[in-house]
């Protein structure tokens, strides 16, 4: 399979200071070895709880932040963009978007939308000057915005569109690859399912590889095509959607999937509920072992002692148990 980007080992660690002379004394490892691939054309959703690394993992991978360690092979080049200047990184920027979570103070307020969509491509002198309103009428209309929106501020529009001039921005530059941090995370569930919709339409319609951020697993059942399941900074399990949904094979995606609401009461009441004891551990003194183990129900000694390698199994799943052949957890 042609992978369009390959992250290996990515790790990303913030020092802790104190003092008056600001001495590190540790580090909030906030990213502690991602490995994960990503084909031409593919949809990876990568989930977890608020605080699991998922978000500085997007932004490492796009050098909006510089990584502690790892590499990020990007292209057909296999270039790495880890060991990129920033001058050098300037070049593969616009093969790379991203769209922010919150549509609100992602636009800037003082731009009218059709100056917010038309900026990447006055910067990276895509178009002639001749050229850019008919290209961003274009851009509004494949997000299901009229030409009249280009006059107006961002102000002026619902949380739901201005996402959707989020999205016309980013397909400016026609990129490669998109990153969308919890894109429909600030927005109602009927308006959700639209932009759901609408990225899985652009996604056929320019063969476009995307990485879904969300803490939200029913979020991303139907857009993704495979699943990444993140806890305190390290990947839990990868799985091909459908798979992870009905056979999940580590505890903590078991116990995800079972705060998934169930639209039939009768359903819901006979569904398995799991409830997570005690709070996630500090990013800056995480467990010894297996970084789950104190809040799993299935730990045993073995769990303490040493770290679970991320096993591959059939059907690109990967899974971060010492006992993932032998439970037999719940899906959906």
């Amino acid at each position: 399979m042609d992978n369009l980007l390959q992250v290996k080992n990515l790790k990303k660690y913030f020092p802790i200071q104190k003092g008056i002379f600001r001495r590190t004394v540790g580090y909030v490892k906030a990213v502690d070895g991602v490995t994960f691939d990503l084909a031409r054309g593919e949809t990876l959703g990568l989930v977890g709880e608020s605080g699991c690394g998922k978000t500085t993992t997007g932004r490492c991978i796009l050098r909006l932040m510089r990584p502690t360690d790892g590499q990020v092979i990007f292209g057909k080049e296999k270039v790495d963009l880890c060991k990129l200047s920033h001058k050098e990184i300037k070049a593969y920027r616009p093969r790379m978007q991203m769209i922010f979570q919150d549509p609100h103070s992602s636009l800037n307020p003082r731009m009218t939308v059709g100056d917010i969509v038309a900026e990447p491509l006055r910067i990276n002198k895509r178009c002639k000057k001749s050229q850019i309103q008919d290209r961003v009428e274009e851009l509004l209309k494949k997000v299901g915005l009229s030409k009249h929106a280009m006059r107006c501020y961002p102000h002026a529009f619902s949380s739901g569109q201005r996402q959707r001039i989020g999205i016309a921005r980013s397909l400016a530059l026609e990129p490669d690859l998109i990153v969308a941090d919890e894109p429909v995370s600030a927005l109602d569930v009927s308006v959700q399912a639209q932009i759901l919709n609408l990225l899985a339409q652009l996604k056929a319609e320019h063969n476009l590889s995307n990485i879904f951020i969300a803490h939200d697993l029913s979020v991303v059942e139907h857009i993704s095509d495979r699943i990444v399941v993140m806890y305190l900074g390290k990947i839990m399990e990868i799985s091909p959607a459908e798979k992870l949904y009905k056979n999940p094979g580590h505890p903590y995606t078991e116990t995800l999937l079972s705060a998934i609401p169930v639209a039939d009461p009768r359903l819901q009441k006979s569904k398995k509920h799991i409830t997570l004891q005690g709070d996630v551990p500090d990013p800056a003194n995480p467990p010894g072992g297996c970084v789950f183990r104190t809040r799993c129900q299935y730990a045993k000694d073995i769990c303490s002692k040493e770290i679970p390698q991320l096993k591959e199994a059939d059907d690109r799943t990967a899974v971060t148990c010492h006992f993932c052949k032998e439970l037999s957890l719940a899906g959906i």
